[in-house]
């Protein structure tokens, strides 16, 4: 999601970027930060003056085991035009007052605001998220979205990007925002150049739904007894997934209507039986995707989808990728791709 940037820098000014810490500072989220705003390169512009400060200045304990020397307080804030907050940990710690007021003000005055993995629980405590999208790593998505009510979270993207507002996924995707917001303050080729420094894509494809771990969708509770568990039907379902099984079907197997069905599958897993049944054969294909070399169209009648085209479409539309795209970043082996892996 990308929006219009808040600032338009003269081309000889420095872009201020500042970076507020806090004890435990996760170490990796900053680095994103620092290794795209922070670190001089041979033949680049310094477009950006890149600092970091704390409510107390003094030595931070990072998660890494070391503590860092940070030597500004909030005070840097009132100078910064992006102000980042690369991670907080833990989610639920509150923000101090000072911290908040700080923040506030910075936004206020034209100041982006940044956050970064599970920095987007600091920035929420802002206020200046409700009421619009923002992300934060996939597995900190409900809690986030519990916290603050008002939030529209979506665990699906790498990154959204209001112009005055941006938040990131987890950890690495610190690194796609970063590189978004130097397209959008400087162009794509200056983004493209400290990329290709970096050693890294200028832009991913897809979203982190695919590296969100597969949710468990054979969690039916056998304790409720034979007659009304789904346990049996999960599992006859499972070794028929090359099957055209429908809903109609599964329904028949327990001889029951697809009504019945219906609530036992919103009762025991919070979902319907379509949904449970595309999201099985989903998790099939990733499986089949990592560890085979079968081409996408075997792929696609080994969990039951039919048609290669149909595959794509629906696994595009559950992970934000293509069976391709997915198979080169998470194939264990060459990466290569295979016969029928176009697209």
């Amino acid at each position: 999601m990308t929006g219009p940037p808040r600032h338009d820098p003269q081309p000889d000014s420095v872009h201020r970027v500042v970076a507020l810490v806090r004890p435990p500072q996760p170490t990796f989220e900053l680095g994103c930060a620092a290794e795209v705003f922070g670190t001089r390169r041979p033949g680049l512009p310094a477009s950006y003056d890149f600092r970091v400060c704390t409510p107390r200045p003094g030595p931070v304990r990072t998660t890494a085991g070391y503590d860092m020397l940070v030597t500004s307080g909030l005070s840097a804030l009132e100078t910064a035009d992006t102000v980042v907050i690369p991670g907080w940990t833990p989610p639920g710690e509150p923000l101090a007052p000072a911290a908040r007021t700080a923040l506030r003000r910075a936004h206020a005055r034209g100041a982006r605001l940044v956050s970064i993995c599970s920095g987007a629980f600091a920035l929420a405590q802002t206020g200046l998220l409700d009421g619009r999208r923002a992300t934060t790593h996939w597995n900190l998505a409900a809690d986030l979205t519990e916290r603050f009510p008002r939030v529209e979270v979506d665990p699906s993207v790498l990154y959204i990007d209001h112009g005055d507002l941006a938040t990131s996924a987890g950890a690495a995707a610190g690194v796609d925002l970063c590189l978004h917001l130097v397209r959008s303050d400087h162009g794509a080729a200056h983004a493209a150049r400290i990329a290709r420094h970096m050693v890294l894509p200028p832009h991913r494809e897809g979203g982190q739904t695919q590296y969100a771990v597969p949710p468990p969708v054979d969690r039916a509770d056998p304790a409720l007894g034979m007659e009304h568990s789904l346990a049996p039907l999960l599992e006859w379902v499972a070794g028929r997934l090359s099957e055209a099984v429908s809903v109609e079907d599964m329904a028949g197997q327990l001889r029951i209507s697809s009504r019945t069905l219906a609530r036992r599958f919103a009762d025991q897993l919070g979902t319907s039986p379509g949904q449970w049944l595309l999201a099985r054969r989903i998790t099939a294909a990733r499986t089949l995707l990592e560890e085979s070399e079968l081409p996408v169209e075997a792929v696609a009648l080994r969990v039951g989808l039919s048609s290669a085209t149909n595959f794509r479409r629906r696994f595009q539309q559950a992970l934000h990728t293509t069976p391709a795209a997915y198979r080169r970043a998470f194939r264990a082996a060459d990466g290569a791709p295979r016969e029928g892996d176009d697209t």
